[in-house]
């Protein structure tokens, strides 16, 4: 499940600032702002471009690897910080995207936030909190409030959807926090059963496994190692699997930029999704659109995402279940242009 609303959520039930965009070319139009942020900027900015409010601060930092607006025109859920503007801020910005080419921009004073400290780790796990986590925070808040007023049951639906996402993401940051201690590689584990019983626990619906009998046993942490499967099926199934026009979920192969969130339609058979072995180890490979080289060494910065509704934590925690059991990860490009993880143990 991811937060996406089921039902618009008024504008005026976000407690914190924020403003709707809607999608113009390669920029953004503001269509309405709520009480709050006029309050906080002094003005309403309806009609005007949002890379306006952008230009107005004197240095942002991403959590993303484009510009503000770059990120936003794409549909990315990605955060912002944003610092000097007069004596405003600094603030965090939340870019919580539709799939209509519209969304929101939400607004935190971080002034009201405690000290996050200066530590890298901290530093990349806070981003992500404050971002992913208050996002679906802020969803079911509103959801909630459109609920009380109106009594619509599909409200109800979206604060539901919103909770098992924050708890998703909760496991997520326990599982990039902890030390290696946390991984126990001490049994005798079947690669080929950790890869069956991964994929038994995610939806495959749209999306074929193939797995060969030559793979190798190793000396592994088995919870662990079927965390790492999961994250990877769950890789190649949410970015190899496109919506068509019903809104249903197809499958495409479509070469894009990054990896596909499918919104140029294109469709094709199914998605396959490949574990074999390879002098060394074994890989996961699909034959989905790929990575790009320019990205293999980005998508594993905890918080970076391309598809809306990522978390960017899915492939951070593969890097470090590798890492604690002492193996070397590789990505690179299948035989078919899919993405191909090696895992050398």
């Amino acid at each position: 499940m991811s937060d996406d609303r089921h039902t618009a959520i008024p504008l005026r039930e976000f407690p914190d600032p924020a403003l709707a965009y809607t999608v113009d070319g390669d920029d953004a139009r503001v269509t309405a702002t709520n009480d709050a942020f006029e309050q906080q900027f002094e003005q309403e900015l309806a009609g005007g471009r949002v890379s306006t409010i952008f230009d107005r601060f004197n240095s942002y930092n991403t959590t993303g690897d484009q510009e503000p607006v770059s990120h936003l025109v794409r549909g990315d859920r990605i955060g912002i910080r944003l610092d000097g503007y007069g004596n405003r801020g600094p603030f965090f910005a939340r870019v919580i995207p539709s799939d209509d080419d519209t969304g929101y921009l939400v607004f935190t004073d971080l002034r009201e936030c405690p000290d996050e400290g200066y530590s890298p780790g901290v530093d990349q796990v806070s981003s992500v909190i404050s971002h992913d986590l208050r996002n679906p925070l802020d969803v079911a808040k509103a959801h909630l409030r459109a609920a009380q007023e109106t009594g619509d049951p599909e409200h109800f639906e979206s604060v539901a959807d919103a909770h098992d996402r924050m708890e998703r993401i909760i496991r997520d940051v326990l599982t990039l926090t902890r030390d290696d201690a946390v991984v126990q590689p001490t049994e005798e584990v079947a690669i080929e059963t950790a890869a069956r019983d991964a994929w038994e626990s995610i939806d495959t619906e749209q999306v074929e496994l193939t797995v060969s009998e030559s793979l190798p046993t190793v000396t592994a942490d088995p919870d662990r190692l079927q965390r790492l499967f999961e994250n990877l099926f769950r890789n190649s199934v949410e970015h190899g699997v496109a919506t068509d026009e019903t809104g249903n979920d197809q499958p495409t192969k479509a070469p894009t930029k990054g990896r596909s969130n499918g919104r140029d339609g294109q469709t094709s058979e199914s998605t396959t999704v490949a574990v074999h072995p390879f002098e060394g180890g074994f890989y996961i490979a699909d034959d989905g659109p790929g990575i790009p080289s320019t990205e293999r060494e980005i998508v594993f910065t905890p918080g970076y995402s391309t598809r809306s509704g990522g978390t960017g934590l899915g492939l951070a925690i593969v890097d470090r279940i590798v890492e604690a059991h002492g193996w070397d990860l590789t990505l690179t490009a299948a035989d078919d242009g899919g993405a191909r993880f090696e895992i050398s143990h």
